[in-house]
């Protein structure tokens, strides 16, 4: 619920003119937060997609600090230089935009990390497209070969920018993909935060226990555009039928009607929604201060870009 309400907010910043774009995951949550649930959360490190932008939020990092990054405020995580949001203080590493790119540094961190004797797991999430980039590839073989504790979820919400996986993936599925690289794999349902948290925690305590990294093959679809400017294009993407069956797979309806199976009270369901809408809330009103009281000063843009500098 968090993460859905935090994408709730940025889509309105854009409708009202707040903001020009933004990157959502709306429908694709539970891909983000079970994993992240799934880790130690003190020792673990995890280097989201922007898409995964829900997971700072999980890992400790203020909800407003991810709005204050889409502000460009001077007290954003990167001081308003870069909107992709990352805390190292939270052991979340900032992406960037080339996706599939933090593959092979998960894998250094993660060889780091062996090499120390730490328990610590790296994770990173892969879009379906990004599969074919180079740096990707090489990043899977060598954290094959090294047997890193590094653990790669490949979210596969059925299109890359406007490409469907059938048209640049000849299979047409990505299960088969672990094999490739002689790594251990698995394949969860990206709408089931359950699913999603208990692959990830099997994939964590493999990698603790030496035997090297997993991919995880996590099925979802992306309930939108690229971005919010291209919300046209998505829907001529796929037939309405598609974005129709989704729909009803969307994975904080599933949880919550498994919480009432369960037994769980409706009003403390309600509660909880109340409860979470009032954090976002109030992380929104913080944002929004700070892009009135803190504009960066020109010169912290030259701060930083080299080894040396504060």
């Amino acid at each position: 619920m968090r993460t859905r309400l935090q994408d709730i907010t940025l889509k309105r910043w854009v409708k009202t003119g707040v903001l020009s774009k933004a990157w959502l995951g709306t429908g694709e949550e539970a891909t983000t937060v079970g994993p992240v649930h799934a880790l130690d959360r003190s020792a673990d490190i995890v280097a989201p997609m922007i898409r995964n932008a829900g997971a700072c939020a999980e890992m400790g990092m203020p909800i407003a600090d991810g709005f204050r990054a889409y502000l460009a405020t001077a007290d954003s995580p990167s001081g308003g230089r870069d909107l992709h949001v990352g805390s190292m203080r939270h052991r979340i590493l900032q992406p960037i935009s080339p996706v599939g790119d933090m593959v092979p540094v998960v894998a250094g961190i993660a060889l780091a990390a062996k090499l120390r004797k730490e328990t610590t797991v790296a994770l990173t999430w892969v879009g379906d497209g990004s599969t074919a980039a180079g740096a990707t590839h090489e990043g899977f073989g060598f954290a094959a070969v090294q047997r890193v504790p590094a653990i790669f979820i490949v979210q596969n919400n059925q299109v890359a920018l406007g490409t469907r996986v059938d048209q640049h993936h000849r299979p047409g599925t990505l299960e088969r993909l672990p094999d490739a690289y002689g790594m251990a794999g698995g394949v969860f349902d990206g709408n089931n935060v359950l699913d999603a948290w208990a692959a990830t925690r099997l994939a964590a305590e493999r990698c603790r226990a030496g035997e090297g990294p997993v991919m995880l093959i996590a099925e979802t679809f992306r309930m939108g555009g690229h971005a919010t400017h291209d919300e046209r294009e998505a829907r001529a993407t796929f037939p309405a039928e598609w974005f129709a069956a989704w729909g009803k797979r969307d994975p904080i309806g599933q949880f919550e009607e498994y919480l009432k199976a369960e037994g769980v009270p409706a009003d403390t369901l309600v509660a909880v929604e109340a409860r979470v809408e009032a954090e976002v809330l109030a992380a929104e009103q913080e944002a929004l201060a700070s892009r009135e009281t803190r504009v960066p000063e020109p010169a912290v843009a030259l701060r930083g870009v080299y080894a040396g500098q504060e």
